[in-house]
């Protein structure tokens, strides 16, 4: 145990003024307080208001991409991302197995099926090796359209996500779905400030969601966004997502089944204030990484570092153990010194729900689920 030990010492010297260490916190220390009070005061509260507004243009301009939409959550904007992308009842999706449950529930939403790829080892995203190898002998492209000829059912898109921040290799996914006329919504929930090849994170395939929940980089709370470059897509999900409600001075007039996942304005003066330090969070969150690369690897423990050419927002850093056995003995140690450490999340393949969807074998996730452990990421308040 003086190794894990030695990592608990470590971790808390990284965080000198804490007695429990979370897993990652929340910092507001910018204007905050002063947006949500102006918001306040202007009586817009809801989803109408000047902050929603300035949000969009924030997340446009940060992801790089002409419009950002924003929504309640990130479960949400995948949601409505996956809906405008075209995605249907009956209709096929590939993602990955080892990722957050929202990534297929919103999948299940449209009625939708999830096909599970394996990941890559050095990004912990989709291995664009095994998506080439699981079209090339499982699909065929039949009028435009790529169909699983084991299930007859097109496979309507593909949602590679980029797991706690580290960007996976999202332009080979997107080449290849292009090659079978499959669109690429990108989950980008982690990786907000994360860069491939000097692009930001969603903006490489039709659409890219993004989470503001309260253990995100950046928080307002809850909070979602969907970029894109496509106007007509943006125009659609903007206006399915209030409502379907067509402009109008007085009357309410409907012309789509809506859903009201329209970002409320009270949250979006948070998020704006939030997203004013988006830079200086993520230096922050590098440079603890960079400290933790320094140690761990010397210690003998596994750290996750990015690949070349990209710049990952260290969102949640990652240890992978030598085995099932060792990361539990690594948790329960851990978490009993009080400080805060988890494993990854259940394999999708796994849950009940998705137990009978198609999957490649997903070695590489298995091997990943047993041993990795995140470890306390928190943006540490320097002032």
């Amino acid at each position: 145990m003086e190794k894990f030990q030695k990592a608990v010492d470590f971790i808390r010297s990284q965080f000198p003024e804490k007695g429990f260490i979370p897993l990652h916190e929340p910092l507001f220390i910018g204007n905050e307080r002063k947006y949500i009070l102006d918001a306040i005061d202007s009586t817009f509260v809801s989803s109408v208001g000047a902050y929603v507004n300035r949000f969009e243009e924030m997340m446009a301009s940060i992801a790089g991409t002409r419009y950002a939409v924003a929504t309640v959550n990130g479960t949400s904007a995948l949601h409505m991302a996956l809906l405008v992308a075209g995605v249907k009842k009956e209709d096929e999706v590939l993602t990955q197995a080892f990722t957050f449950i929202a990534t297929a529930n919103a999948i299940s939403y449209l009625g939708a099926t999830p096909a599970f790829i394996d990941i890559d080892p050095l990004t912990l995203g989709m291995c664009a090796d095994k998506l080439q190898s699981f079209l090339e002998k499982n699909a065929t492209l039949k009028n435009g359209a790529a169909i699983n000829k084991a299930t007859g059912k097109r496979i309507a898109a593909c949602v590679p996500m980029h797991s706690f921040g580290f960007p996976c290799e999202i332009d080979r996914i997107v080449e290849i779905c292009s090659q079978w006329k499959i669109p690429v919504v990108e989950d980008a929930a982690e990786s907000l400030g994360s860069y491939y090849k000097d692009q930001h994170t969603g903006s490489f395939g039709l659409a890219g969601v993004f989470s503001f929940n309260g253990n995100k980089t950046v928080t307002c709370g809850g909070g979602g966004a969907i970029v894109t470059n496509n106007e007509e897509l943006a125009k659609l999900a903007k206006h399915l997502t209030t409502q379907a409600k067509v402009p109008h001075v007085w009357e309410f007039t409907h012309d789509h089944i809506g859903y009201n996942y329209r970002m409320p304005n009270l949250n979006a003066a948070f998020a704006c204030a939030q997203l004013e330090q988006l830079s200086s969070f993520v230096e922050n969150k590098r440079e603890l990484a960079s400290n933790y690369s320094g140690f761990f690897n010397k210690e003998g423990f596994e750290f996750m570092e990015e690949t070349q050419g990209v710049r990952s927002n260290y969102w949640l850093n990652v240890l992978l153990l030598s085995d099932r056995k060792e990361r539990d003995l690594f948790l329960s140690y851990t978490n009993d010194k009080k400080v805060m450490t988890r494993p990854a999340w259940t394999l999708m393949s796994k849950l009940p729900m998705f137990s009978t969807a198609q999957q490649d074998g997903l070695e590489v996730s298995q091997d990943i689920e047993d041993r990795l452990v995140n470890i306390p990421s928190s943006v540490r308040n320097k002032k």
